[in-house]
Formats: structure tokens, sequence, C-alpha cells
């Protein structure tokens, strides 16, 4: 199974995982280092939150679900 997984390297090299996984046994991995700095995990959040609202916060999204009230 191949999955991607966010995480943050320091300038030591310590790599902090942005969500804990469980594997058995060892497992190969890849690093790529990206050029921009990380997005602080509690900021994510807040920079969807206006433009996921103003799509959810529609009439048309409340008659899609309204069967489930």
């Amino acid at each position: 199974m191949m999955s991607t997984i966010e995480a943050v390297i320091d300038e030591n090299g310590a790599i902090e995982l942005a969500e804990p996984i469980k594997l058995e046994g060892k497992h190969r991995a890849l690093v790529t280092i990206l050029d921009e700095l990380p997005i602080e995990r509690d900021e994510t959040g807040l920079l969807s939150e206006e433009s996921l609202g103003r799509d959810w916060l529609r009439p048309e999204e409340d008659e899609a679900w309204a069967h489930l009230q």
C-alpha cells in the first residue's frame, strides 16, 4: 500500500508527521523536500473556511441534504 503523509522536517533533519501512522515491520519511504514553508496545522481550516462557507451556505446545498434531516 502506498500513501502520502504530510510532514515537517526541521533544520536538524528530524521529521514530524502531520498525522499518526501504524505500520507493521519496516517500510521504504521517499522524502521530497519542498521549497515552501510548512502551513501551521491550525491555519489550514481557517484558510479554507470562507470559501467553503460560501458554498455550504447556499439554499441549493440545504435542499440537496434536506432528505437526511
